[in-house]
């Protein structure tokens, strides 16, 4: 059904639905449309005064045969046109009916469909005007008029078709936003979850693994890497309430979104599980200066590096190197490097391997590009390198 319903509008068919109350009030207007134009227009048609009574019934009966055919023009609109056209050159009461047939083609028809049958419909006209018909003769009124109406009869409909295919793209192209607004929604989430959580959970995971590997530790270590997962389960759970506080009421959520100036407080956080980390930031006019976007996403770059260099560094207390520099006009740059192990392997090769399927960098990437800075990350010797550049207008 949807495979039949593409092949018809690709095609420029207008698709098919299910017939149903609408379709046959339709359908009933159409015939009354129709048989209301043969009694209107019955005194004006022009007939041979040598018409017998016989004929003239005949070709009545034709007109309101023609018009009962209508309840067909929703299946076979081409054949009930051509059908009709042919009959017109012997019955005077077909008129109400090929206007309706006609503008049905041209609603549900391609144009090319439509054009090979105003072809017919206007192939008499060239041989008429060759016979050079008097301008009084009824007969050329008659005929000007017929044909005018055809005329204004395909227009019609096409001019709906025409309105039908803008409203089904304008539907169509709602549906997409749509659909693309909820897919963006999703990766915002992901991208939120992501850094909001995985920064946390893997000083857990870290400390956690270290307790197991070395059970033989002295108390003081003992609870210190106790006080970090308490710590880092704590702020797990109010980040995850703050994220699902802002999902459930994100039209008033006032969640307070990270800036460059707390770029600090991540060091810290991360000296204090044990990693040594080495910040240098110089800014003009201060971390507070720079943009809100470029502040944000320098933050969250930041986070990102500290988390994988815990996670997949050479040691989780290896030494790791932040650089921020910036300026207005000049743009804002971040550097995190952090030494890597000589065999290539992740993790500590005394502890526990920290899960990580690099989607905490692909998300990064996207949250750069969306802030109109590029991402650089990979192997620089020993050191991993990542390095990301952000616009700073000036």
């Amino acid at each position: 059904m949807r495979r039949t319903r593409r092949h018809r509008e690709e095609h420029g068919a207008a698709p098919r639905t299910r017939r149903g109350t609408r379709d046959r009030i339709v359908d009933t207007g159409a015939f009354l449309f129709a048989g209301c134009f043969l009694v209107l227009t019955a005194d004006s048609v022009v007939i041979d005064p040598g018409t017998s009574e016989t004929a003239l019934f005949l070709d009545q009966l034709a007109g309101a045969l023609a018009c009962t055919a209508l309840f067909l023009r929703r299946w076979q609109p081409v054949a009930l046109a051509v059908g009709l056209l042919l009959l017109e050159p012997f019955s005077h009461f077909v008129t109400g009916p090929i206007l309706v047939a006609l503008f049905t083609v041209a609603v549900d028809k391609p144009p090319r469909v439509t054009g090979y049958l105003a072809c017919v419909a206007f192939a008499p006209v060239p041989f008429l005007l060759a016979s050079g018909p008097a301008a009084d003769d009824p007969r050329t009124a008659s005929a000007a008029t017929y044909f005018a109406l055809l005329a204004g009869s395909i227009g019609w409909g096409l001019y709906v078709r025409s309105r039908r295919q803008l409203v089904a793209s304008l539907r169509e192209q709602a549906a997409r936003a749509a659909a693309e607004s909820r897919r963006a929604a999703r990766e915002d989430i992901a991208r939120e979850m992501h850094d909001v959580l995985g920064h946390r959970l893997s000083l857990l995971s870290v400390h956690a693994g270290a307790l197991e590997f070395n059970p033989g530790a002295a108390p003081q270590e003992i609870g210190q890497a106790a006080a970090v997962i308490r710590d880092s389960a704590h702020r797990a759970l109010e980040d995850l309430r703050d994220v699902i506080g802002v999902l459930r009421a994100p039209e008033d959520s006032d969640r307070p979104q990270p800036v460059l100036a707390d770029i600090g407080n991540l060091a810290d956080e991360a000296r204090r599980a044990g990693a040594s980390v080495a910040l240098d930031v110089a800014v003009a006019g201060g971390p507070g200066s720079a943009p809100a976007v470029a502040g944000r996403t320098a933050y969250r770059i930041v986070q990102e590096g500290l988390t994988n260099a815990r996670k997949h560094g050479a040691h989780p207390a290896a030494p790791v190197s932040v650089t921020v520099r910036g300026a207005s006009g000049a743009g804002l740059t971040v550097e995190i490097r952090n030494p890597v192990r000589h065999d290539g392997a992740a993790g500590d090769p005394a502890g526990p391997r920290v899960p990580g399927g690099g989607q905490g960098l692909i998300g990064l990437a996207e949250r750069t590009l969306l802030a109109g800075g590029t991402l650089e990350h990979g192997r620089d010797g020993t050191d991993y390198r990542l390095y990301a550049t952000l616009p700073w207008p000036a």
